[in-house]
This record gives C-alpha cells, sequence and structure tokens, in this order.
C-alpha cells in the first residue's frame, strides 16, 4: 500500500493520496482544488487517481473533489445528515448529467485495488461527518491499520461544533451540535487503540482550538492524552468544554461551505494571470481596482498603491485574503515573479479565483515615477511607536481598534479599546468612526497592519501600533481587562 500525507502549512489542511500498488489504483482524500499536485504524485509512483473522497463539506477551503470528477474521477462523499447536507454538485455537470459518484452510509465499504475503506459516521463537528477505516487487504491484512478522521479527532484536540453557528450563521445549532460529537467522542473510545489517526488538520487550524502540530497519532495516545476527549465525562461537562474559548472563524468560511456544498467553478488547472505593464497598473489604481501586495510591511508602509491591501505570502495569506477579499473581487497581485504561482495556489484554495493580472513588486519605484507624471502617486501607512500612540490617546484624538480574537483581549488590552477580530472586520466596518484616526493594534503589530490596509481601503484614517500590545506591555503602560 502506498500511503503518502500532503500537508498544506498556510490552510494547516491535510490532504491523503493512498494507493494499491499492485493494481496501480489510488484515490485522494480531502483533495484540495490544485489537483495537479496528486495527480504528479501518483504519477511518480506508478499510481492512476481513479478515485476521490471527503470526510466532509468543508468550511476552510474550496474541495478538488470537483476538479477531479470533471475529468471522471468517481467521488465517494457522505449520504449522512439529512437533506440539508449533501453535496449538491454531484448531480449537475457542466453538460446537465451526473457525476460518477457514491453516497456513504455508516457501515459502507468500498475497495479501490486491494485495499478496503469502511465508513463510520462521526457527527459534530458537522452533520455529515464520516470517517474512514483502512485495511490493506491487498498487503495481508485482516484489520484496518488506522482511520482518517476528517475534522473529527485531531492530535489533541476535536473538530469545533460550533461553526455552523458561528460560521454560517444556523442560529442554535451550537449546542446541539456539541452534543452529537459527545456521541461520537463515546463511538471513539470503542475503536482498538492500535489504529492510527490521520487527521485532516493541524497546528494553526481555525476547526478547533488547540490542535497539535505532530501531523498524526494513534486512537490509544488520544484517549490518555487528548484533553478535549478527556472532558468527555458527561454530556454537560463535554459541551461546555468543547464550546468555550473557540476562535472567531474567517469571514470565509461561510462561502467556502456554501461553494463546496451547490459546487464551486470548475477551473480546469491552475489559472496562469497575465503579467501587467505600468500602464494596465495606471488604469488599475483609476478604477480602484482590488489590488494584494504581498511585499514586507517595511516596503508596504513606506509607500504602496493607493486602496492596496497588506497581505503577505505568510502562513497567514489564505486566512487574511479569505476575510478582505470578496469572491466576486477581480484581482490585481503585486508579488515577485517568482511567487506568483503560490500566491495563484493559496488563492483558488480559497475560492478566489478570478484574476486580471500580477505586477513585478520590484518595479514598484518604476510605477512611482510613472505616476508622478501623470497626477498619481504611491500612498504611506502611519505607524505610531508606544509614546506617540499616548499622547493621542490622552488628547482623545484617536479610536483605539484591537483587532486580535476575543480571548486575546480579553487577556489585556489598551483601556478604551473597542475589539474586532481582523478576520471579521470586513463586516463591521459600520461600526467604526470615519470622523477621527483609528489606532489600531494587535500582539505584535502584523496583523493590525494587515487590518489598517483594509480600513484604508474603505476610506479610514489609520495609523497602526508598531509592536502591538508586547510593547504597550514592555513600556509599563495601562491594561485594563
Amino acid at each position: 500500500m502506498f500511503f503518502r500525507q500532503l500537508y498544506d502549512e498556510k490552510l494547516a489542511a491535510a490532504s491523503y493520496l493512498i494507493g494499491c500498488q499492485k493494481s496501480g489504483d489510488a484515490i485522494v482524500f480531502d483533495p484540495q482544488r490544485d489537483i495537479d499536485r496528486y495527480e504528479k504524485l501518483a504519477a511518480a509512483n506508478g499510481l492512476r487517481i481513479i478515485a476521490a473522497a471527503e470526510t466532509h463539506i468543508h468550511a476552510d477551503f474550496i474541495s478538488g473533489a470537483r476538479e477531479f470528477a470533471h475529468k471522471g474521477v468517481k467521488i465517494f462523499v457522505s449520504d449522512e445528515g439529512g437533506a440539508d447536507w449533501k453535496s449538491e454538485w454531484l448531480a449537475r455537470t457542466l453538460d446537465g448529467d451526473s457525476y460518477a459518484h457514491q453516497l456513504l452510509k455508516d457501515g459502507d465499504i468500498f475497495r479501490i485495488g486491494g485495499i478496503e475503506f469502511a465508513v463510520i459516521h462521526t457527527p459534530g463537528h458537522t452533520p455529515e461527518h464520516i470517517c474512514y477505516t483502512v485495511t490493506d487487504l491487498g498487503g495481508g491484512a485482516s484489520k484496518p491499520m488506522g482511520v482518517l478522521t476528517g475534522d473529527f479527532i485531531f492530535v489533541g484536540d476535536l473538530g469545533r461544533p460550533d461553526l455552523l453557528e458561528s460560521a454560517t450563521g444556523f442560529a442554535g445549532k451550537a449546542l446541539p451540535s456539541a452534543q452529537k460529537l459527545f456521541q461520537s467522542v463515546k463511538k471513539f473510545l470503542s475503536w482498538s487503540d492500535y489504529l492510527q489517526v490521520w487527521p485532516a488538520h493541524g497546528a494553526g487550524s481555525a476547526c478547533g482550538k488547540a490542535l497539535g502540530a505532530v501531523p498524526q497519532s494513534t486512537v490509544g495516545y488520544e484517549k490518555l492524552f487528548n484533553p478535549a476527549i478527556l472532558a468527555a465525562t458527561d454530556e454537560a461537562a463535554f459541551t461546555a468544554y468543547i464550546l468555550d474559548g473557540q476562535p472567531e472563524p474567517p469571514l470565509y468560511f461561510a462561502q467556502m461551505k456554501r461553494d463546496n456544498k451547490i459546487g464551486p467553478r470548475v477551473l480546469n488547472g491552475v489559472p496562469h494571470p497575465r503579467k501587467l505593464s505600468i500602464e494596465a497598473m495606471h488604469t488599475v489604481v483609476q478604477k480602484r481596482g482590488l489590488v494584494i501586495d504581498t511585499r514586507a510591511w517595511a516596503a508596504f508602509k513606506t509607500s504602496h498603491i493607493p486602496a492596496s491591501l497588506y497581505l503577505p505570502l505568510t502562513n497567514s495569506f489564505n486566512t487574511d485574503a479569505g476575510s478582505f477579499v470578496r469572491d466576486t473581487d477581480v484581482i490585481h497581485l503585486v508579488v515577485e515573479p517568482s511567487f506568483v504561482d503560490e500566491a495563484v495556489r493559496n488563492l483558488i484554495r480559497i475560492g478566489l479565483d478570478r484574476f486580471c493580472g500580477w505586477f513585478d513588486a520590484n518595479a514598484i519605484n518604476a510605477f512611482a515615477a510613472y505616476e508622478s507624471t501623470h497626477e498619481g502617486g504611491l500612498t504611506p501607512t502611519p505607524e505610531v511607536s508606544v509614546d506617540d500612540a499616548r499622547t493621542l490617546l490622552d488628547q482623545g484624538s484617536v479610536f483605539a481598534l484591537d483587532v486580535r480574537r476575543a480571548g486575546e483581549f480579553q487577556t489585556g488590552h489598551i483601556p478604551g479599546a473597542v475589539n474586532i477580530a481582523h478576520t471579521r472586520l470586513l463586516d463591521h466596518l459600520a461600526e467604526l468612526p470615519k470622523d477621527r484616526m483609528i489606532l489600531v493594534n494587535c500582539h505584535s503589530g502584523g496583523r493590525s497592519a494587515r487590518a489598517c490596509s483594509l480600513l484604508q481601503r474603505h476610506g479610514f484614517d489609520v495609523c497602526n501600533l508598531a509592536g502591538g500590545m508586547t510593547a504597550w506591555k514592555q513600556s509599563s503602560e495601562p491594561v485594563a481587562h
């Protein structure tokens, strides 16, 4: 049996390519949208992908299942959870037919070559969620080696049950979902300790609150040391624990759940946006097009194309872009040539696939010179020290905005500050003043810098607190709780 985990560091998401080396057939579990990665890996190991499967309808990235289906690959998805939790797109190809697929119920079994997959319904994170045991019959095994646990069991955590309410707006769903998750945990406790646990996410994912950085585990280890499982002493204690302290979900989660249910656009491969000339970028500025600037903060804050979003290609790029950019926006990238493909892949994975083109980040100075002769120019983003921020606050001339998560805010913040997580900010702009400057802060200045660019794009007067709350506390400034 061939087994390989493919891990996306930025989304903290894992896909799995599993193949039968005797038959040459392979299947991908929880694939992302740029499916060429799986195809290349399979081909390099003498395998052909004949199937793709999902553990649930994802909220944090666009599934690659439809891209696979469009190429004739058979799709396996859950048939649990009721009528509202079906992958509707399976019945609608671009030609009006149905894609090759199989709907799965608890206890169903299917094979890819000599490998057997058995389905376990594990609701809680979502109503339709299923796991898959993996048994290498072709290799002589009579019992499963492990379980693809999706967003049910993580290393050190469980998939959060509140997203249907907190991310997609289904009021009153968090507690019932937590209760279903409790029952799924009870089912998990009956699993054999030797089984390996292959989760769909790791540390950094917003699908839980305390995921570990180890890529896989065992059932026995998680029974002994997973805090969320240990909290399952009774239903009330468990639901209180699992619902407490969950981070604010990024805005794009609702969009992902919608698109993965009804079907994302078929891309037929990774897009290759055209390179934009200085003249083309001038037109973008004139039309106030959406520009994503991936340069470093030192360069961006000094001068950037007006109304640009500061979104560096760090591990938070996908989450930030999904929170700041609408899926209807046409994107213009300011990026170094060697990072164009990375940026495009990151964006299509979260449903942002409408590209006009990209502009070479190394040509910003040339663009500035061109603009200066065409009644235009670049603009800065102000940044202030703690001392300057204290003066502004004492004068009452600024509105203090803290863009950390609510849990961070509660541990200590600038007196009088208002808290809106940067991943939710786009939906709360109407709550902010335009008649005075907004002083934006976070933990160390990174999230607030990105938030400043969003606010500037929408017409707010802003300044970033250099060093954030870390610098504020180091200067012994007052902290409210």
